[in-house]
């Protein structure tokens, strides 16, 4: 077997592995139910903080200088 079939083969049984996998969370109410609520915390954690770190790396580009904090000088 060569090295591009063996890869097609593995991709095949992954791909295989996946969809079955998706059906057995789909169809079973319990684990749909996990997989939304997962996928809530997911989003609400990593959706913000790329778009702080977006505004923060835009603001950088920009070439404006930092904000100063209450309290510091200039």
């Amino acid at each position: 077997m060569t090295a591009t079939t063996a890869r097609t083969v593995a991709n095949v049984v992954l791909a295989s592995a996946g969809v079955a996998a998706a059906y057995v969370v789909l169809t079973t109410p319990p684990l749909r139910r996990l997989a939304v609520r997962a996928i809530e915390v997911w989003l609400g954690a990593t959706v913000p903080m790329y778009l702080v770190s977006q505004a923060r790396h835009a603001w950088v580009e920009s070439g404006r200088a930092p904000r100063l904090g209450s309290g510091q000088a200039a």
